[in-house]
């Protein structure tokens, strides 16, 4: 009687054992679905999308000058960003030095409904951020701060359509507990990529006719 009695409480416990691994291996495994956000309209600012490029030009008399500016904007991630690329060559200035900055942002959808986000990462090493508003062909760019922006300064940039394929970028720019003042503006063109010549067709290959067969000379 002890024996049999040792040997049934470890049975036991077996039997719950492998009916607890047995409900385990029949339970469904559990799925997890993220919604996504709806994916932003960005037909407002179709006219931007592009590869553009100009030059700066003089404020009072809207000649070009020296300064360079080339501007990218295109699709990025499953066409849910903007991404904007922009490289900017400025001589030196009565208020400013010479400049060479690269920079490039992603511009999304403002989470209020209104208007449009673009956080920006300079080569400077600046983080910033602005707030975007689209009215008919205009594209104003105001700050609204960033991780690390530049300590006290603001920039502000407005892009004018001024026609199919070119447009107009002014930017301002205020010191610590000044004004906003113009910085530069430039005008800048689309940039076509250039379509491979056609082969040209090669000339046709004339066969010259065979020279006449003449009779063999005989000496006399």
């Amino acid at each position: 009687m002890r024996s049999s009695r040792s040997f049934s409480a470890p049975l036991l416990l077996l039997l719950l054992t492998g009916s607890a691994l047995a409900g385990q291996k029949t339970k469904a495994p559990s799925t997890y679905d993220i919604p996504l956000p709806s994916r932003p309209d960005f037909s407002a600012l179709e006219w931007l999308i592009g590869d553009w490029a100009g030059h700066t030009t003089d404020v009072s008399t809207g000649k070009e000058t020296e300064g360079i500016v080339h501007l990218t904007l295109s699709y990025a991630l499953e066409k849910r960003f903007l991404q904007v690329h922009e490289e900017i060559s400025l001589p030196a200035g009565k208020t400013a030095p010479a400049l060479h900055e690269t920079w490039t942002g992603f511009l999304s959808a403002d989470p209020s409904g209104h208007g449009f986000v673009l956080r920006v990462f300079s080569s400077t090493g600046f983080m910033t951020q602005y707030h975007v508003t689209v009215r008919d062909d205009r594209a104003s760019f105001d700050p609204q701060g960033g991780a690390n922006p530049p300590p006290g300064f603001l920039f502000r940039r407005v892009i004018a359509r001024l026609g199919p394929g070119f447009f107009s970028e002014s930017v301002e720019v205020a010191p610590p507990g000044g004004a906003f003042f113009p910085y530069y503006s430039a005008k800048l063109t689309q940039v076509l990529e250039q379509q491979p010549s056609p082969p040209q067709a090669a000339a046709p290959h004339s066969i010259s006719p065979a020279p006449a067969s003449q009779s063999p000379h005989v000496s006399p």
